[in-house]
């Protein structure tokens, strides 16, 4: 199943329907990194490779609450994540938290996580849920379920401006993901098991 969203004109309304198919720049971005190497993500000594080194960092926002740190971007300042040319494999997975199939799935991702940290594969969740439900929405579910993959929050209303510039072929249905790296890049917008977005990573590595 997926789930279709939609921002509707100056009221910022945000409409759900469900298909029949399934800061300060530089500091931000080193304490983002920081928290890699804390959750060893990567090797101390080879922080010159951590992922999106290449971004100057500039969020929108953040927010920490419980220990829980999360930045917030629009899409123009998120879209860089979205083209990095380096020597990590990305997997992009939109998401949010009212979203059933997304939820269900976002093991899987952990797991690709855990499973591939040493093939510099990096995994970022991109929320969309309400900036407004950060505090008591977003951060008791990433506390609740233990996420240890990179968390932003996408906080742009003008979602038909931006879909089709993640990929010109999305609807706006979530779950969504790319998986991309310097020479190879996919879009999907359905729902995975574990074999099946390892399958399409291995596609993207080999």
């Amino acid at each position: 199943m997926k789930v279709l969203f939609k921002f509707v004109g100056i009221l910022n309304l945000l409409f759900i329907t469900c298909s029949c198919s399934e800061s300060d720049n530089a500091a931000d971005q080193q304490t983002s990194q920081d928290s890699l190497i804390e959750n060893n993500a990567v090797d101390v000594n080879d922080s010159e490779l951590l992922p999106f080194s290449k971004i100057t960092r500039a969020p929108k926002n953040v927010y920490e609450f419980d220990s829980v740190r999360i930045e917030s971007y629009n899409f123009e300042n998120l879209e860089p994540f979205l083209h990095q040319e380096d020597d990590y494999t990305y997997i992009i997975n939109f998401w949010a938290t009212w979203c059933v199939p997304c939820v269900k799935e976002l093991p899987y991702f952990e797991q690709l996580r855990e499973n591939y940290l040493d093939k510099n594969v990096h995994v970022l969740l991109v929320s969309i849920d309400f900036s407004k439900a950060v505090e008591t929405g977003l951060v008791p579910f990433l506390k609740r379920e233990k996420l240890k993959s990179e968390v932003v929050l996408l906080d742009d209303a003008d979602a038909n401006s931006w879909i089709p510039k993640v990929d010109e072929n999305w609807s706006g249905a979530i779950p969504a993901t790319i998986i991309y790296n310097q020479s190879k890049r996919a879009f999907f917008e359905k729902s995975f098991t574990y074999e099946e977005l390892e399958s399409e990573l291995m596609k993207i590595m080999n």
